[in-house]
């Protein structure tokens, strides 16, 4: 009776009830801890890719896609040599014998997806660009689902809506405090444009997520670094030439240039060790946040007007990420013949994603 009574009250609150069943101690573990806080570490590197453009911007620079290419030649130098180095199937050559029509889509993706935000901005307003480019979530929901398999329970979805409306909160104190910078001349295109960016972005998130759980990491960035060198330098020629031309190169041009480099070399880096211990989409959920310790900067590096909105905004992203990730996701896979073998086994040459990299010992492979 009382075992009825509890299944009849969970089918009115089953949010609450998926909670119920863990306990406090559960929730918070110490790998909770740690994913919450390497997900701000990301949070704060884009903050200082953000601060770095605003003054770049406010010199009179405006090549986003040289800075992209610094990044991603970052990329090839470091992780593009490590594969050249590396022997068998893991060699960069037999890489590009089989995958690499795949690698080539994902970093056209990348490269499209950074370019096509920025470019935004010169169509439509500040506001826009942080409302829409929360599309890239239910855009990775949707990919996770169908592609990786990934199953959400309800609380996932609460957890998700926690953190969009901490996003709602943030951009209303922008529009309160009057700072609904961008353009308004072609608005159309520039949502367009964000809306692109953020199927993009959740194209080569998947793609990375996928990589890193089942290949390696230093597979993933190499090629990455390869091909989104490739790409990003044709579009620099092709966009951008006259524009670096007219750069009035200094010590201080030099650094923005280089903290920008350094601040996404280490953002590409460092996500692929945070979506192994977790998914794209909690990442995702996480970087949320970076707006908010963009505008912190801007507080006292630009005078921007403080709001007790950014600090509602702030607990309800990271409530929301926490919820998030508080109630593990599981894979709908088709069970396997315990008579069939395991294709892994029969394949020692096999990358081992924990191989070559030390740094992914930290990275669990959570379902």
């Amino acid at each position: 009776m009382e075992r009825h009574e509890e299944e009849r009250l969970c089918g009115k609150w089953r949010v609450a009830c998926e909670l119920y069943g863990y306990k406090l101690r559960d929730l918070f573990t110490w790998r909770l801890l740690k994913t919450i806080a390497m997900g701000q570490v990301l949070s704060l590197l884009i903050c200082g890719t953000a601060v770095s453009c605003q003054y770049l911007a406010n010199a009179g620079v405006n090549t986003p896609m040289l800075q992209s290419f610094l990044n991603y030649a970052l990329l090839l130098l470091i992780y593009t040599t490590i594969l050249s180095t590396r022997k068998g199937d893991r060699n960069i050559l037999q890489i590009l014998k089989t995958k690499w029509w795949k690698y080539l889509l994902i970093g056209l993706a990348d490269v499209e997806a950074n370019y096509t935000v920025v470019k935004a901005y010169q169509f439509t307003t500040l506001t826009s660009v942080q409302l829409l480019d929360c599309f890239v979530i239910p855009v990775l929901i949707l990919l996770s689902w169908f592609f990786l398999k990934t199953r959400y329970r309800m609380v996932h979805f609460v957890a998700v809506l926690l953190c969009l409306l901490g996003v709602g909160a943030m951009v209303g104190a922008d529009i309160l405090a009057g700072r609904d910078q961008g353009s308004t001349s072609d608005v159309v295109l520039g949502d367009g444009l964000v809306l692109l960016s953020g199927v993009l972005y959740a194209v080569s998130n998947v793609c990375q997520e996928y990589t890193v759980k089942n290949l390696s990491r230093v597979e993933f960035l190499g090629m990455i670094g390869l091909f989104g060198t490739l790409i990003s330098g044709a579009q620099l020629v092709l966009l951008e030439l006259c524009s670096v031309r007219e750069i009035k190169w200094d010590l201080q041009i030099s650094m923005l240039f280089a903290v920008y480099a350094l601040c996404m070399y280490a953002l590409y880096s460092f996500m692929p060790v945070v979506v192994k211990m977790t998914s794209a989409t909690a990442v995702n959920l996480s970087l949320l946040t970076a707006d908010l310790f963009s505008l912190f900067c801007g507080i006292f590096l630009f005078r921007y007007t403080f709001s007790a909105l950014y600090i509602i905004s702030f607990v309800g992203i990271t409530v929301g990420f926490v919820l998030f990730n508080a109630v593990p996701t599981y894979t709908a896979l088709p069970e396997e013949d315990p008579g069939e073998d395991d294709p892994g086994e029969d394949d020692p040459g096999e990358d081992d994603p924990g191989e070559d990299d030390p740094d992914e010992a930290l990275a669990d492979h959570t379902v």
